[in-house]
């Protein structure tokens, strides 16, 4: 079925071209040349990569003065290599499990010239014991990576206490019950924060606080976080 976009939907799609319109030539252009690169690579994405690109700018407005992100299950390096265009300041680092989409992101990396970008081609559940990776990050993000119990398993354990999860998620995803997960990986449910786009009318940023450090069982072995959720 055909979603219809509210009033305030549309509002917040307006708010998110405008800070796109914001971003000065050469951000613009290296935006472009990522979705060429995107929808050049077979089987990379399903969807027109402007509209994905437009849909990973909108946690742009929410990541303040962090200094070192981590995209998790990055893909075609959404939402993270647009955010590191838009904030050249950055220091990102992608992880994906796929070692052909991996293979990409190091490819498109190079061909933007895109400085202070690291590419692990692991699982999350991997490196959130590696003392390099493990709680250094001030704030994770994640786009369509998994449901919220699963996700909060997988990024918390990234963050630094302090820093912040931010999950990119649909209004019709209960986040209610990763409210346990949460708990015991060390982390604050905070605000579901509405923030469409081209890609999501009804998209919304799951922000969960880092205010304890995550005990050191989690994360569970590789496969587990999916099969038995928190």
């Amino acid at each position: 079925m055909r979603e219809h976009r509210s009033a305030s939907a549309n509002a917040r799609i307006g708010r998110s071209q405008a800070a796109d319109a914001r971003l000065d030539q050469g951000s613009r252009a290296l935006l472009a040349e990522l979705g060429r690169l995107i929808e050049a690579w077979p089987g990379l994405v399903s969807r027109p990569a402007a509209e994905l690109i437009d849909d990973s700018l909108v946690l742009a407005a929410h990541i303040a003065d962090a200094r070192r992100l981590v995209d998790v299950g990055s893909g075609g390096g959404l939402p993270g290599l647009p955010l590191k265009i838009a904030r050249p300041d950055l220091e990102v680092t992608l992880i994906e499990a796929d070692q052909d989409k991996a293979a990409f992101l190091v490819q498109a990396a190079a061909r933007l010239d895109l400085r202070g970008v690291e590419v692990l081609a692991v699982r999350a559940e991997d490196a959130g014991h590696d003392p390099r990776y493990r709680e250094a990050f001030d704030v994770a993000v994640a786009r369509a990576l998994a449901p919220m119990p699963t996700l909060v398993e997988l990024c918390l354990p990234l963050v630094r206490v302090g820093g912040r999860l931010l999950a990119q998620k649909t209004e019709k995803e209960d986040v209610a019950r990763a409210a346990h997960a949460v708990e015991v990986l060390g982390g604050r449910l905070g605000a579901a924060i509405g923030a469409a786009s081209r890609a999501r009318a009804s998209g919304v940023i799951v922000v969960v606080e880092k205010v304890g450090p995550t005990p050191r069982a989690y994360p569970r072995r590789p496969g587990l976080p999916s099969r038995k959720p928190l």
